[in-house]
């Protein structure tokens, strides 16, 4: 069943209320994916997330041989314009609790290391398979050397809210808790707030003084083989996911997911040619450029960090995939949950005044009425392959601004399964 009407959309917003506080905004950044960077790559990504209200980036660290060694140049590029960094522990790995303590004590005490309420902030991917003397070791060692941290993981295993305040009593050491969770649990449906508010109320109930961390995220779709072939149902997620954190939840600290995990389809920065995507990502990132969903963010962020987030220029932020997903591809899986996605472009506006906008592939065509502020529409995909999408912002009956996508729609043939989205920008 259709998540969205194509015609009528309903979903337009000013947010005019204030917010009670405004807080941080970070991006997850992949370390894996720096193994050819210079110090120039940081400043460029630092560049480019600081232009949108990005105040830091969590840096997710693996156990390898090189990762640990692009921190002075990632530190070295965040000092020099202020940017903020913490570690995220990637906590699939094997890591030894001796190692992750030299490395915070390597950089709690740079100027780009993140503190939160005076403390050097941590936070991880996982680990809650590790019992709770596991992390109060780490943190008493820390204390021990004079490292008093906040301690606030992702606990992937902890999605369900009636497990919220069981998990504050099984880990007395943790201070405070980042929400994984920013896409549906493989089902053709919303993504709600209700793990949210419950881990947010039992961190709060449980008397700890770290952060409640909440991510958003745009997108999720992996094709790489061994049972890593998966997509979820996120053709809104972009727009409501923030909303959902700056009008509903108004976390501590908003977390993207992420700044450069091509593989997993979720990125929003620029595709840096030097990094390696291995074999199999290259054929569905290479090409597919994420940086208009930055335009979004930058909305957002905003909003959280000043309550209001004026538009002053008419402009669309539009995505869509280039395959139907009922398509038969030559090489790869089916990526599960493959049914859900829509096949349609979506169109984000944002707009100084009303205007009609006109939404076409092919012999398919919708129009509708955006008010002020943004919101959301889509057309459903052509039957006839090789269609672009066209864009249009009508207002009094003259075209304001229009736009085609850059690929083409192919419903006959495809080579490689491929449920990420190109997105595109009518500026």
């Amino acid at each position: 069943m259709p998540l969205l009407n194509h015609a009528i959309l309903g979903l337009q917003f000013l947010f005019l209320t204030s917010l009670s506080n405004a807080e941080d905004v970070f991006a997850h950044f992949m370390v894996q994916n720096s193994y050819s960077y210079t110090q120039a790559d940081w400043a460029a990504d630092i560049a480019a997330a600081q232009a949108i209200g990005i105040d830091g980036f969590a840096l997710n660290t693996a156990v390898d041989s090189y990762e640990q060694t692009k921190y002075p140049d990632a530190f070295a590029a965040a000092e020099a314009v202020d940017f903020d960094l913490f570690i995220s522990f990637d906590m699939t790995y094997e890591w030894e609790a001796a190692d992750m303590v030299s490395l915070v004590k390597s950089y709690a005490t740079s100027s780009s290391y993140y503190q939160w309420e005076g403390k050097p902030l941590v936070s991880t991917f996982g680990g809650d398979s590790d019992a709770n003397d596991f992390w109060n070791t780490f943190k008493t060692t820390l204390a021990n050397e004079g490292i008093s941290i906040s301690l606030a993981p992702a606990f992937i295993d902890y999605r369900d809210p009636d497990e919220a305040a069981q998990m504050f009593s099984n880990f007395v050491a943790i201070d405070g808790f980042f929400n994984w969770w920013s896409w549906p649990a493989d089902e053709n449906a919303n993504l709600t707030t209700d793990t949210d508010l419950a881990y947010k109320k039992a961190l709060s109930a449980a008397g700890r003084t770290g952060p409640y961390i909440m991510s958003v995220s745009p997108w999720q779709f992996k094709e790489l083989g061994d049972g890593q072939d998966w997509v979820e149902q996120c053709d809104t997620l972009w727009k409501y996911r923030w909303e959902q954190a700056v009008h509903d939840v108004e976390p501590d600290i908003i977390e993207i997911l992420t700044w450069n995990d091509y593989g997993e389809s979720h990125y929003i920065g620029d595709i840096n040619p030097v990094v390696n995507l291995g074999d199999l990502a290259p054929l569905y990132v290479n090409g597919f450029d994420h940086s208009g969903w930055r335009i979004i963010a930058e909305h957002y962020i905003t909003f959280y960090k000043n309550g209001s987030a004026p538009i002053t220029e008419d402009r669309v932020v539009y995505w869509y995939r280039v395959y139907p997903n009922s398509i038969t591809c030559s090489q790869g899986q089916l990526p599960r949950n493959s049914p859900f996605p829509e096949d349609a472009v979506f169109a984000f506006t944002m707009l100084t005044a009303a205007a009609h906008i006109t939404l076409t592939v092919g012999e398919s065509t919708t129009t509708f009425l955006a008010q002020e502020g943004v919101g959301i529409g889509s057309v459903p995909f052509s039957k006839t392959d090789g269609q672009k999408p066209e864009i249009k912002i009508v207002r009094n009956g003259q075209t304001v601004k229009s736009g085609t996508g850059s690929k083409a729609i192919s419903t006959t043939s495809c080579d490689y399964y491929n449920f990420n989205p190109l997105v595109g920008v009518v500026e």
